[in-house]
């Protein structure tokens, strides 16, 4: 059977028809002062880092279950995340009462102390580094000598597979700890999972992507060191509409929907949060179904605006004539989180929501300004139902209603023609207050929001927000708070009015990567923001205030000439050196062609996607940035490009220009995720989480996650690539590429089940918990002949519903997932 069309394109798409020019045509780009530049970085990076991260390391394929367990007495060598058990038997024979101390070596925080027995993570070291310790034991005394050797990816890469499992390296074990449809509460009814269920205001919703744990402690109250009992914040992008009823939805392309079905829908979009607790402190996890801090934030949850907008006639509606208030969020992709304990959520493909009649006369159109059809067209505002056809439910709701933004009444306070700009936002939610209301932070602008991740938090220095609109042609943003970071924030009870200091008044700023390697940051403000040129037959767009550009934060960029990228997807920060990275997943020939590469967008090629071909850059890209001065509030930057996807197997090397294999090739980056400075795996050199949403390279294996151990800015050097369109015309491309991928820095962990995409990922603060999202398994399957049966594949039944889920990963042995 065919799959479902309900209109929703997954960033897919190119609403950006600015004519910006290209980096190629701007003038007087030299590479001398990029040259001179990075001279200095790998210098001073050198001596942040130390030589350690230059330094390839061997993979010695070491199984994780076999963390270093010996007799005190005895010495030992391992690498940084393993566990280190020293038993009280010495090597002299000697038991009974044990007393370990260290007495060299930088200290070590103890997982257990007993007469019998001493462990402990082995810690993050620049360096081989000795730790000594004294055993005292039946009067014999004993000195055990363990060598840290710096961090590796110790494990051995998954191969690439087509199975319909979760398959992770051998000494690891994944076990699914969520899945659609499971109860929040106890009196929900446990799932069905055959299209009968209901209720999904008190379910997990539909379609998991990103995901962040909140440590609590154990009288429920946050505790961010927690590594046993916390809230997993989880959002929920979309549908895999043809599971969630008896025999597929009806009359979703046009409707009239039944108001079942309908509710069902809305309410499995959104956000979940659960409880989840290790009981018996051994990794295994389960969710609590009673906890009082379980909800659902869905498109029906009532929300305040907040910032610039807030109160404006941009937001004004029949629901909230005051444009204060709003209903919900929805499309959920990536995400972020504040200093001060919350989630920030952020509405990505939102547009495709809401219906409009704009063919011709006497339609929505005709009832617009020009310049309410220009901010209509560039946020690609044009469906004639929605993607699920809600406004057209029987019997009718103003829940329902909603959907339709057509101008249908006598002013905005009758209609819902500005529900649009109700969303696109990053919304901040309290998870550990169920009785408080998302705030929808509008000084961060309107867009496709893919996520907001936060860089440093630096007493005296202003925060920044670094965010991806993911489309094609679309940009990357910053946010920088007016505000410089107070510590004693971070532990503020009243957590979103903490929101409202560092997130309602600041600059948003939007990227402009030079030909050079360098790039500036461009203010968004109003004043300094010049006309929207004319495009065809659009007119020119002329901003009539801040709130105006922060609502069309898209022709704003566009009119600054800010440079339009491959699909800006996730961004994530490096803990230890600041640097900020960004996904681009692809592009294609219409987005992208020849003749428009440019440095930080550089591919054109033609590669083999199952049975035919597809030109542009379908295996995308990671940019990476580092601010001028190591400051977040810089308005300059240096950039180079980290990683090129690629198909080891046929890429030639104007294409795999990373230097893939088989170990670690993948296309379409999306997700990205630093460790967690709070253990090893994110001090001295983080280690850095890749997920893939990929359909160029599914013929090959599912979607998969790898691990990874990158370097800086400026660890490689500048290039000069020739690229190559469908008809075989040539052109060159200068462009900065980073340090090749070996199996020391760059490897394949995990592979998803059949048609899923892999997203979400966060550990305990220990980092020996590893939570990731599957998303959409079997999504070109049907009710009748589902594709996938996973999570109940995962256990070995081969039928059944594919469900998206969550899935806890840990290390037999007990060390640091990854390491």
């Amino acid at each position: 059977m065919d799959r479902i069309v309900t209109g929703y394109s997954d960033g897919d798409i190119d609403t950006n028809r600015s004519a910006l020019p290209t980096l190629n045509q701007l003038a007087d780009e030299r590479f001398s002062r990029r040259q001179t530049i990075m001279g200095s970085m790998k210098a001073s990076a050198m001596a942040f880092l130390g030589t350690s991260v230059l330094a390839a390391c061997g993979d010695d394929g070491h199984d994780p279950a076999n963390d270093p367990a010996v007799n005190a007495g005895a010495d030992v060598t391992t690498t940084t995340g393993n566990l280190v058990t020293l038993n009280a038997t010495s090597t002299g024979g000697a038991t009974g009462g044990t007393t370990f101390i260290q007495i060299g070596g930088p200290a070590v925080p103890l997982l257990t102390n007993t007469p019998t027995q001493l462990s402990f993570i082995a810690p993050a070291v620049s360096a081989t580094t000795q730790l000594t310790f004294q055993i005292l034991s039946g009067g014999v005394s004993d000195t055990t000598v363990v060598t840290v050797n710096p961090a590796q990816l110790s494990f051995g890469a998954v191969a690439k597979t087509l199975s319909d499992v979760v398959t992770v390296p051998a000494g690891y074990t994944a076990m699914v700890l969520t899945a659609l449809g499971d109860p929040l509460t106890a009196s929900t009814p446990a799932y069905k999972n055959d299209g009968t269920d209901t209720d999904f205001a008190n379910r997990i919703g539909d379609h998991g992507d990103a995901l962040y744990y909140y440590g609590l402690n154990a009288a429920g109250a946050r505790d961010d060191g927690s590594n046993v009992r916390g809230l997993l914040v989880q959002n929920h992008e979309n549908l895999s509409v043809q599971y969630l009823h008896p025999s597929g939805p009806t009359n979703v392309a046009a409707g009239p929907r039944p108001a079942a079905e309908a509710i069902k829908e809305i309410e499995a979009h959104g956000v979940s949060i659960i409880e989840v607790r290790d009981a018996a402190a051994n990794r295994n996890w389960a969710v609590v179904t009673n906890s009082s801090f379980n909800r659902r934030i869905t498109p029906n949850t009532p929300v305040d605006f907040k910032g610039p907008v807030r109160g404006t006639s941009f937001l004004v509606t029949r629901h909230s004539t005051n444009g204060t208030q709003g209903r919900g969020t929805i499309n959920n992709c990536a995400n972020g989180h504040s200093f001060w304990g919350t989630n920030l959520t952020c509405e990505e493909n939102w547009a495709g929501y809401f219906r409009r009649d704009n063919s011709g006369a006497g339609t929505d159109n005709a009832a617009r300004t020009a310049r309410e059809l220009t901010a209509l067209r560039r946020y690609g505002i044009n469906s004639t139902t929605g993607n699920y056809a809600w406004s057209s439910t029987t019997p009718t709701a103003d829940h329902f209603a909603r959907w339709d933004a057509r101008a249908t009444g006598a002013s905005a306070t009758a209609d819902y023609r500005n529900e649009p700009n109700t969303m696109g936002w990053v919304v901040e939610i309290d998870p550990y207050d169920p009785s408080s209301r998302p705030r929808k932070r509008t000084a961060l602008g309107r867009f496709g929001h893919e996520g907001a991740w936060p860089g440093r938090a630096i007493p005296g220095q202003r925060l920044a927000i670094y965010m991806g609109d993911d489309a094609r042609r679309e940009y990357f943003y910053k946010f920088v708070s007016a505000a410089p970071w107070e510590a004693a924030d971070a532990t503020r009870a009243d957590r979103l009015a903490v929101g409202d200091k560092y997130l309602d008044e600041g600059t948003l700023y939007v990227a402009k990567f030079n030909a050079d390697g360098t790039g500036q940051w461009l203010p968004l403000v109003y004043g300094q923001v010049p006309d929207r040129p004319a495009v065809g037959s659009e007119p020119a767009y002329v901003f009539a205030s801040q709130a105006d550009i922060l609502v069309n934060a898209r022709l704003a960029a566009d009119a600054l000439g800010a440079t339009p990228m491959d699909r800006p997807e996730w961004t994530a920060t490096n803990p230890v050196t600041g640097e900020v990275y960004l996904t681009l997943t692809n592009n294609n020939a219409g987005g992208r062609p020849l003749a428009g590469t440019d440095a930080a967008n550089p591919r054109h090629y033609v590669s083999q996607v199952g049975s035919g071909t597809s030109a542009g850059n379908p295996n995308g890209h990671i940019v990476r940035i580092r601010e001028g001065g190591d400051n977040q509030a810089a308005t300059t930057f240096l950039w180079d490009i980290y990683l090129f996807g690629a198909d080891s197997a046929d890429a030639p090397a104007q294409v795999n220009l990373s230097g893939l294999n088989a170990d670690n090739d993948f296309a379409s980056p999306d997700g990205l995720w630093f460790a967690r400075s709070q253990n090893v795996s994110g001090q001295v050199r983080p280690l850095l989480w890749l997920q893939t949403d990929d359909g160029s390279f599914t013929d090959r294996t599912n979607n998969q996650m790898l691990a990874a151990l990158p370097g800086f800015v400026g660890d490689g050097a500048a290039r000069t690539i020739t690229n190559t369109d469908a008809g075989g015309t040539t052109r060159q491309q200068a462009t900065f590429i980073g340090q090749a991928a070996t199996a020391a820095n760059l490897k394949r962990f995990l592979v998803g089940p059949k048609e899923c995409e892999i997203t979400g990922v966060d550990s305990t603060p220990d980092g020996r918990t590893l939570f990731v999202g599957i998303q959409h398994p079997g999504e070109d399957g049907s009710a009748a002949a589902p594709s996938s049966n996973w999570p109940q594949s995962q256990a070995g039944t081969a039928s059944g519903r594919p469900r998206s889920g969550v899935v806890v990963i840990t290390r037999d042995g007990g060390g640091v997932v990854g390491l």
